[in-house]
Protein backbone atom coordinates (compact mmCIF):
# COMPACT_ATOMS: atom_id res chain seq x y z
CA UNK A 1 0.00 0.00 0.00
CA UNK A 2 2.02 2.99 -1.19
CA UNK A 3 -0.74 5.95 -0.52
CA UNK A 4 0.89 6.91 2.91
CA UNK A 5 -0.87 9.70 3.67
CA UNK A 6 -5.04 8.76 3.71
CA UNK A 7 -3.90 5.98 6.02
CA UNK A 8 -5.61 5.72 9.28
CA UNK A 9 -2.72 7.05 11.89
CA UNK A 10 -2.00 8.40 15.20
CA UNK A 11 0.10 11.06 16.67
CA UNK A 12 1.56 10.88 19.84
CA UNK A 13 2.82 13.65 21.70
CA UNK A 14 5.06 12.95 24.55
CA UNK A 15 5.02 16.68 25.89
CA UNK A 16 1.46 16.34 27.09
CA UNK A 17 1.60 12.70 28.08
CA UNK A 18 1.04 12.83 32.12
CA UNK A 19 1.67 9.03 32.54
CA UNK A 20 -1.69 8.27 34.10
CA UNK A 21 -1.80 4.94 32.03
CA UNK A 22 -5.28 5.69 31.12
CA UNK A 23 -4.66 4.44 27.84
CA UNK A 24 -2.83 1.19 29.09
CA UNK A 25 -5.95 -0.02 31.40
CA UNK A 26 -8.44 0.74 28.25
CA UNK A 27 -6.22 -1.06 25.78
CA UNK A 28 -6.55 -4.21 28.58
CA UNK A 29 -10.09 -3.15 29.25
CA UNK A 30 -11.28 -3.59 25.63
CA UNK A 31 -9.33 -6.31 24.38
CA UNK A 32 -10.04 -8.67 27.30
CA UNK A 33 -6.31 -8.55 28.11
CA UNK A 34 -5.79 -10.67 31.43
CA UNK A 35 -3.36 -8.63 34.09
CA UNK A 36 0.46 -9.81 35.08
CA UNK A 37 1.85 -10.43 37.77
CA UNK A 38 4.97 -8.06 38.18
CA UNK A 39 7.33 -6.57 40.73
CA UNK A 40 8.58 -2.88 41.25
CA UNK A 41 11.46 -2.59 39.39
CA UNK A 42 13.08 1.06 38.85
CA UNK A 43 16.02 0.03 36.66
CA UNK A 44 13.21 -0.43 33.51
CA UNK A 45 12.21 3.10 34.05
CA UNK A 46 9.80 2.49 36.75
CA UNK A 47 6.50 1.22 34.37
CA UNK A 48 4.44 -1.36 35.57
CA UNK A 49 4.84 -3.90 34.20
CA UNK A 50 8.26 -3.76 32.81
CA UNK A 51 7.81 -4.29 28.95
CA UNK A 52 5.18 -5.31 26.31
CA UNK A 53 4.14 -9.11 26.26
CA UNK A 54 1.19 -11.19 25.11
CA UNK A 55 -1.26 -9.71 27.20
CA UNK A 56 -0.07 -5.90 27.31
CA UNK A 57 -0.49 -4.66 24.10
CA UNK A 58 0.53 -0.63 24.65
CA UNK A 59 2.57 0.21 27.82
CA UNK A 60 3.59 3.83 29.06
CA UNK A 61 6.96 4.12 29.78
CA UNK A 62 9.00 6.73 32.41
CA UNK A 63 12.12 8.16 31.14
CA UNK A 64 14.10 10.02 34.29
CA UNK A 65 15.91 12.94 31.88
CA UNK A 66 18.88 14.11 34.46
CA UNK A 67 21.72 16.50 33.78
CA UNK A 68 24.71 17.39 35.83
CA UNK A 69 23.82 14.43 37.87
CA UNK A 70 20.79 15.86 39.10
CA UNK A 71 16.96 14.71 38.24
CA UNK A 72 15.85 17.71 35.82
CA UNK A 73 12.73 16.13 34.31
CA UNK A 74 10.06 13.41 33.97
CA UNK A 75 9.41 11.88 30.28
CA UNK A 76 6.35 9.63 29.69
CA UNK A 77 5.40 8.19 26.21
CA UNK A 78 3.59 5.49 25.07
CA UNK A 79 4.96 2.38 23.09
CA UNK A 80 3.13 -0.62 20.93
CA UNK A 81 3.05 -1.57 17.97
CA UNK A 82 4.44 1.45 14.86
CA UNK A 83 1.99 0.15 12.37
CA UNK A 84 5.01 0.16 9.52
CA UNK A 85 3.38 1.21 6.10
CA UNK A 86 4.97 -2.12 4.59
CA UNK A 87 5.87 -3.95 7.30
CA UNK A 88 8.17 -6.42 7.37
CA UNK A 89 6.45 -9.00 10.06
CA UNK A 90 3.68 -9.39 7.04
CA UNK A 91 6.36 -9.62 4.39
CA UNK A 92 7.78 -12.93 6.49
CA UNK A 93 4.78 -14.60 7.70
CA UNK A 94 4.88 -17.86 5.55
CA UNK A 95 0.82 -18.25 6.24
CA UNK A 96 -0.79 -14.73 5.58
CA UNK A 97 -1.68 -14.68 9.90
CA UNK A 98 -0.33 -10.89 9.46
CA UNK A 99 -1.15 -8.45 7.23
CA UNK A 100 -1.52 -4.92 6.37
CA UNK A 101 -5.62 -3.76 6.42
CA UNK A 102 -6.49 -1.63 3.33
CA UNK A 103 -6.62 1.52 5.90
CA UNK A 104 -3.72 1.02 7.47
CA UNK A 105 -3.70 -1.01 10.65
CA UNK A 106 -1.24 -3.84 10.50
CA UNK A 107 -3.28 -7.15 12.31
CA UNK A 108 -3.36 -10.72 12.61
CA UNK A 109 -5.58 -13.75 11.94
CA UNK A 110 -5.31 -16.31 15.20
CA UNK A 111 -6.38 -19.36 13.26
CA UNK A 112 -3.12 -19.04 10.52
CA UNK A 113 -0.24 -18.60 12.99
CA UNK A 114 1.46 -21.41 13.07
CA UNK A 115 4.06 -19.88 15.74
CA UNK A 116 7.02 -19.72 13.78
CA UNK A 117 7.91 -16.36 15.30
CA UNK A 118 9.57 -15.22 12.31
CA UNK A 119 7.31 -11.61 12.85
CA UNK A 120 9.12 -11.06 16.02
CA UNK A 121 12.85 -11.55 14.32
CA UNK A 122 11.89 -9.22 11.64
CA UNK A 123 10.78 -6.63 13.41
CA UNK A 124 12.83 -3.60 13.51
CA UNK A 125 10.73 -2.13 17.28
CA UNK A 126 10.91 -5.67 18.72
CA UNK A 127 7.22 -5.76 18.95
CA UNK A 128 5.35 -8.69 18.15
CA UNK A 129 5.36 -10.82 21.57
CA UNK A 130 4.63 -14.92 21.89
CA UNK A 131 2.63 -16.34 24.44
CA UNK A 132 5.37 -18.44 25.80
CA UNK A 133 3.32 -19.62 29.02
CA UNK A 134 0.25 -19.89 27.09
CA UNK A 135 -1.02 -23.89 26.06
CA UNK A 136 -1.62 -22.89 22.52
CA UNK A 137 0.35 -19.81 22.31
CA UNK A 138 0.07 -16.98 19.63
CA UNK A 139 1.96 -14.14 18.63
CA UNK A 140 0.19 -11.38 19.77
CA UNK A 141 0.56 -7.03 19.48
CA UNK A 142 -1.46 -4.01 19.43
CA UNK A 143 -3.39 -3.90 15.85
CA UNK A 144 -4.71 -0.65 16.40
CA UNK A 145 -8.00 -1.25 17.57
CA UNK A 146 -9.04 -2.35 14.22
CA UNK A 147 -12.73 -3.86 15.38
CA UNK A 148 -13.36 -0.32 16.79
CA UNK A 149 -12.31 1.41 13.75
CA UNK A 150 -14.59 -1.25 10.75
CA UNK A 151 -17.54 0.74 13.27
CA UNK A 152 -16.59 4.60 13.18
CA UNK A 153 -15.13 4.43 16.43
CA UNK A 154 -11.95 6.02 17.35
CA UNK A 155 -8.74 3.46 19.04
CA UNK A 156 -9.69 3.15 23.17
CA UNK A 157 -6.61 4.38 23.52
CA UNK A 158 -7.01 7.66 22.01
CA UNK A 159 -10.24 7.86 23.24
CA UNK A 160 -9.08 7.83 26.44
CA UNK A 161 -6.50 10.13 26.52
CA UNK A 162 -7.14 13.20 29.05
CA UNK A 163 -4.62 15.46 27.56
CA UNK A 164 -5.09 14.91 23.73
CA UNK A 165 -1.77 13.05 23.94
CA UNK A 166 -2.68 10.64 21.42
CA UNK A 167 -4.61 12.39 18.22
CA UNK A 168 -6.15 10.18 15.92
CA UNK A 169 -6.46 10.90 12.11
CA UNK A 170 -5.59 10.29 8.60
CA UNK A 171 -1.45 10.27 8.39
CA UNK A 172 -1.35 13.63 6.47
CA UNK A 173 -3.75 15.35 8.45
CA UNK A 174 -1.27 14.43 11.90
CA UNK A 175 2.22 15.17 10.06
CA UNK A 176 0.70 18.44 9.39
CA UNK A 177 -0.46 18.89 13.02
CA UNK A 178 3.34 17.51 14.39
CA UNK A 179 5.20 19.86 11.29
CA UNK A 180 2.85 23.17 13.20
CA UNK A 181 3.84 21.98 16.67
CA UNK A 182 7.48 21.57 16.17
CA UNK A 183 8.05 25.14 14.05
CA UNK A 184 5.41 27.19 16.17
CA UNK A 185 7.11 25.78 19.47
CA UNK A 186 10.97 25.16 18.67
CA UNK A 187 11.98 25.26 22.33
CA UNK A 188 9.85 22.91 23.48
CA UNK A 189 10.49 19.91 20.86
CA UNK A 190 12.57 18.28 19.57
CA UNK A 191 13.05 18.66 15.51
CA UNK A 192 12.07 15.36 14.50
CA UNK A 193 8.66 13.28 13.54
CA UNK A 194 9.67 10.05 14.31
CA UNK A 195 8.14 7.22 12.17
CA UNK A 196 7.80 10.31 8.96
CA UNK A 197 10.51 7.88 7.00
CA UNK A 198 12.07 5.46 9.73
CA UNK A 199 11.25 2.05 8.16
CA UNK A 200 9.88 3.67 5.19
CA UNK A 201 7.22 5.31 7.43
CA UNK A 202 5.09 4.48 10.19
CA UNK A 203 1.27 5.23 10.97
CA UNK A 204 2.09 6.20 14.53
CA UNK A 205 3.91 9.25 14.33
CA UNK A 206 5.89 10.62 17.62
CA UNK A 207 6.78 13.96 18.60
CA UNK A 208 8.89 14.67 21.86
CA UNK A 209 10.64 17.06 23.81
CA UNK A 210 14.18 14.91 23.54
CA UNK A 211 15.40 12.45 21.01
CA UNK A 212 12.88 9.22 20.45
CA UNK A 213 16.23 7.24 20.55
CA UNK A 214 17.10 8.34 24.21
CA UNK A 215 13.66 6.38 25.55
CA UNK A 216 15.19 3.45 23.75
CA UNK A 217 13.90 3.66 20.06
CA UNK A 218 15.95 1.99 17.46
CA UNK A 219 18.69 4.47 16.28
CA UNK A 220 19.37 5.07 13.14
CA UNK A 221 16.65 2.63 11.12
CA UNK A 222 16.89 3.18 7.43
CA UNK A 223 14.54 4.89 5.77
CA UNK A 224 13.96 1.97 3.07
CA UNK A 225 11.34 -0.42 4.51
CA UNK A 226 12.57 -3.49 5.67
CA UNK A 227 9.83 -5.84 3.55
CA UNK A 228 11.80 -5.71 0.46
CA UNK A 229 14.63 -7.03 2.43
CA UNK A 230 12.58 -10.01 4.48
CA UNK A 231 10.42 -10.93 1.78
CA UNK A 232 13.69 -11.89 -0.42
CA UNK A 233 15.02 -13.62 2.31
CA UNK A 234 12.20 -15.91 3.35
CA UNK A 235 11.12 -16.96 -0.28
CA UNK A 236 14.90 -18.39 0.19
CA UNK A 237 13.59 -20.79 3.10
CA UNK A 238 12.43 -24.28 2.39
CA UNK A 239 9.13 -25.30 3.57
CA UNK A 240 10.74 -28.11 5.11
CA UNK A 241 12.47 -25.73 7.49
CA UNK A 242 9.45 -24.03 8.27
CA UNK A 243 7.26 -27.38 9.02
CA UNK A 244 10.75 -28.79 11.14
CA UNK A 245 10.84 -25.17 13.14
CA UNK A 246 6.81 -25.76 13.62
CA UNK A 247 7.21 -28.97 14.94
CA UNK A 248 10.38 -28.19 17.54
CA UNK A 249 8.02 -25.25 18.74
CA UNK A 250 4.92 -27.53 19.42
CA UNK A 251 7.36 -30.36 21.26
CA UNK A 252 9.06 -26.97 23.28
CA UNK A 253 4.79 -26.27 24.46
CA UNK A 254 3.90 -30.04 25.26
CA UNK A 255 6.93 -30.36 27.22
CA UNK A 256 6.77 -26.96 28.75
CA UNK A 257 3.15 -27.82 30.02
CA UNK A 258 4.31 -31.13 30.67
CA UNK A 259 6.70 -29.31 33.69
CA UNK A 260 4.11 -27.17 34.84
CA UNK A 261 1.19 -29.66 35.18
CA UNK A 262 4.34 -31.97 37.07
CA UNK A 263 4.81 -28.45 39.39
CA UNK A 264 1.31 -28.19 40.45
CA UNK A 265 0.89 -31.54 41.23
CA UNK A 266 4.41 -31.43 43.67
CA UNK A 267 2.72 -28.38 45.02
CA UNK A 268 -0.60 -30.33 46.17
CA UNK A 269 1.65 -32.94 47.00
CA UNK A 270 3.48 -30.70 49.92
CA UNK A 271 0.16 -28.99 51.11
Amino acid sequence: MENKTEQIALLLDNTKCIGCRGCQTSCKQWNNLSSEKTEFFGGAGYQNPANLSGSTYTLVKFHEVVEDDKLKDWVFWKTQCQHCINPACASVCLVGAIQKSENGPVVWDDSKCIGCRYCMLSCPYNIPKFEWDSVMPQIRKCFLCFDRIEQGQIPSCAKTCPTEAIMYGTRNELIEIAEDRLSSQPDKYYQHIYGLNEVGGTLILNISSIPLEEMGYPKNLTTEPLASRTATSISSISPVVVGLGAALGLFAIITNRKNEIAKQKAKEVLK
